[in-house]
């Protein structure tokens, strides 16, 4: 096993202090080559760590940031306002905030690391955030890869159930999350897409935590969509389904692609995966398609930009 390096900061949005964490392969010294820079956005239901650096007693390699250090990559990822060790308020977080906090966590990678560009992942409604981040920022984005992605809600099941608690989600600025929502995460598109103790491992490590999590990117899925805008991307793409994800249709996800102006666009199904790709039993297959695409030569005749 490489040994990894790793580093907790804090980023300032106006008064609201952000958690961040870093992974890479050996502590970052002066005169070396800088890694490419792949920064992870958590999506609704639970924080950065939890998914993106989870650790399954018995089991190896649930861990993207770690996996991710050992293809090359200086890995970075957040806790977005509300969520995990960053601050609450009395808002809600909804996407928009996400990329507000995006953008003050964009401010410690380029202090740290030199680097103005980097590859953005986002997974489910961190995807929102990610497109959002580089349509707003396109000078920032490198790659964008939109993960259990959603554009207009049409007709997609996960939706449709959610919407009905609308009164609830608008009721309060935060949502309860136990362990039985937790593990739910795992089962509601199709059982056995995931393993056996892993969303035990999530809730263990998410509810020593924190038992609630802000309400606005659901209020956002299921009464704002679209909040995204295809034609401002700027950056080559990947959007990556899961073959029983419910959270929306592929002709929603197909229609959004289409939109991108830009040439250099991938649009992968990943059979036997629902919702969570990167913590499903398949997992291997979605690390094959986001390494090759982050690790794609550069097109030569200019056309993008």
């Amino acid at each position: 096993m490489t040994e990894m390096w790793s580093q907790e900061y804090w980023t300032q949005k106006g008064d609201v202090k952000l958690y961040m964490y870093r992974k890479r392969v050996g502590a970052p010294l002066a005169g070396d080559d800088a890694k490419p820079i792949l920064f992870l956005v958590h999506g609704s239901s639970f924080s950065a760590r939890a998914g993106f650096d989870l650790h399954v007693p018995g089991k190896t390699d649930y861990s993207l940031m770690e996996t991710f250090a050992e293809y090359g990559f200086d890995v970075w990822t957040m806790d977005h306002e509300g969520y995990g060790m960053s601050n609450s308020t009395d808002g809600n977080s909804p996407v928009a905030e996400g990329v507000r906090d995006l953008r003050a966590g964009m401010e410690v990678v380029e202090r740290e690391t030199g680097q103005t560009k980097m590859s953005i992942y986002g997974s489910s409604s961190g995807a929102l955030r990610a497109a959002g981040f580089c349509e707003t920022y396109p000078e920032h984005g490198e790659k964008l890869v939109l993960d259990a992605f959603v554009w207009t809600g049409k007709d997609a099941p996960t939706l449709i159930e959610r919407a009905k608690k609308m009164d609830i989600w608008t009721a309060s600025n935060m949502r309860t999350v136990d362990r039985d929502f937790f593990l739910s995460i795992f089962t509601r598109d199709k059982p056995g897409t995931c393993e056996d103790g892993v969303g035990e491992a999530l809730a263990d490590y998410e509810l020593k935590i924190c038992n609630q999590v802000p309400t606005g990117t659901y209020v956002d899925m299921c009464s704002k969509l679209p909040v995204c805008d295809p034609t401002k991307i700027r950056c080559p793409t990947l959007i990556i389904r899961g073959e029983h994800d419910g959270i929306a249709t592929e002709e929603d996800l197909l229609a959004y692609y289409s939109a991108l102006p830009v040439h250099d666009k991938q649009f992968v199904i990943i059979p036997g995966m629902a919702h969570i790709s990167h913590l499903g039993v398949n997992r291997a297959r979605f690390w094959h398609v986001l390494r090759n695409f982050l690790q794609m030569p550069e097109r030569i005749d200019g056309i993008d930009g």
